[in-house]
């Protein structure tokens, strides 16, 4: 279990990492708190969750409830540089539901509701599940102290 742990906290990444984390945390927890909260001018969970449920993605609110979480929280551990694997990895797997659900059918643009937003999403998070959480993160304290 101890090596499961090292190897999900440890990390060779530098600064770039800590380059990406922040912005992509900052991003992924606002738009969160959109759904959680109806902060920065979100609809909530309630509406949300209609959302969710006009694309089949049912129970809507349960839905709204998962995806929120996983964008806030998971984005908090990333400006954090906290678990930053597993968030990145929770944060990848939303961006692909996101796309295939709501943005794929409309093209790759931003300009017609397609999916280049949510792609590059998806490439940061899955190259910050890959790298780890960088030289300055708490993994890498842990990861040291661990040894």
């Amino acid at each position: 279990m101890n090596t499961l742990i090292k190897q999900t906290l440890n990390t060779q990444a530098g600064w770039e990492a800590l380059a990406l984390r922040l912005p992509i945390g900052i991003i992924f927890a606002a738009h969160g708190a959109q759904k959680l909260f109806g902060w920065f001018g979100g609809y909530g969970l309630e509406g949300t969750g209609q959302f969710m449920a006009s694309l089949g993605l049912e129970p809507g609110y349960l839905m709204a409830l998962l995806a929120g979480s996983a964008e806030f929280f998971a984005g908090l551990a990333l400006i954090v540089g906290v678990l930053v694997r597993p968030a990145a990895a929770v944060l990848a797997f939303t961006m692909v539901v996101a796309i295939f659900s709501a943005h794929f059918e409309n093209g790759l643009f931003m300009s017609n509701n397609g999916y280049e937003f949510g792609l590059a999403l998806l490439a940061a998070s899955v190259a910050l599940a890959i790298s780890g959480g960088g030289k300055v993160s708490v993994d890498k304290v842990l990861a040291q102290r661990l040894v």
